[in-house]
């Protein structure tokens, strides 16, 4: 290397020590020059990021966890999140199998296959009026849920387990009165339990004879709407076989016949009325 060469990185190197020195200790009544504070933060408390504070300094701050809430009994929010998230992902099945739902639609069903025409009316028609008289018939139920287990909790009188044990009786108690003894001792039996007492019956055993007793139900109702039915095709097939018209379907004779009796007796009437009783008796 020669000697300016040596000259010139002697002078570079003096002048960038220089530069940082007086960046970092600016000389008295210099101005000009960046100020580069040192952050300080009050004793306690977080520094605060892209001023996110309140007006008294304190940072905003996030806390997700499975901590209790400080009440006795009372379920933390994080769960109580959880456990409603989770009801409402099962809700749909709550409504058909704990509710009217099961033989109001099966009955409906099998009005529509006995009078012959399998798209009228809809399945959206035979859901949304099976829904709709659930409605109906649980009106009562829903409202004693209402009454005793939601607004007290909402008010915050009771805890949320207290509001779902209250929830679950006036369900308890509507299921029980559709269900047949016999399939409670069977579920009770398989489940490996003696004779109990119909308040001490538990959910897991209720809901299934529950449905058992509703599916025999619907189908009894089902057998006695196609019997009349059944009487037509039998005396259309009769008649066209004593004609001997053995290549006139007998569908095509028997489905006005049909749809002229269920018109004439006002049908949706009757099955309507039926099924609304049949929960009453």
């Amino acid at each position: 290397m020669t000697r300016w060469s040596r000259v010139l990185l002697v002078a570079l190197a003096l002048f960038v020590r220089s530069t940082g020195v007086s960046a970092q200790n600016p000389a008295p009544g210099v101005t000009g020059l960046p100020q580069i504070a040192a952050p300080t933060a009050a004793a306690g408390t977080a520094p605060t990021v892209g001023g996110t504070a309140d007006r008294n300094g304190t940072p905003y701050r996030l806390n997700i966890g499975l901590e209790g809430t400080g009440t006795q009994g009372e379920v933390s929010v994080a769960l109580q999140i959880v456990f409603i998230m989770t009801l409402l992902s099962v809700a749909p099945s709550i409504v058909l199998l704990m509710t009217s739902f099961t033989r109001i639609v099966i009955v409906l069903g099998f009005v529509r296959t006995a009078l012959g025409t399998p798209s009228a009316p809809s399945n959206q028609i035979v859901i949304g009026l099976s829904l709709f008289l659930t409605f109906f018939l649980m009106g009562p139920v829903f409202e004693r849920v209402n009454d005793e287990a939601l607004r007290p909790y909402l008010d915050g009188k009771i805890t949320s387990v207290q509001a779902l044990d209250r929830a679950g009786e006036p369900l308890k108690q509507f299921m029980l009165k559709q269900t047949r003894t016999r399939d409670l001792e069977y579920f009770l039996e398989l489940a490996g339990q003696g004779p109990t007492a119909v308040r001490d019956l538990p959910m897991r055993i209720v809901i299934p004879a529950f449905v058992i007793s509703e599916l025999q139900t619907a189908f009894q109702m089902g057998f006695l709407l196609f019997l009349p039915f059944l009487v037509i095709d039998f005396l259309v097939s009769s008649v066209l076989m004593a004609l001997g018209m053995m290549m006139m379907p007998p569908v095509t004779i028997a489905l006005p016949l049909k749809l002229l009796l269920f018109v004439l007796v006002d049908g949706w009437h009757l099955v309507v009325r039926s099924l609304v009783q049949s929960f009453s008796a």
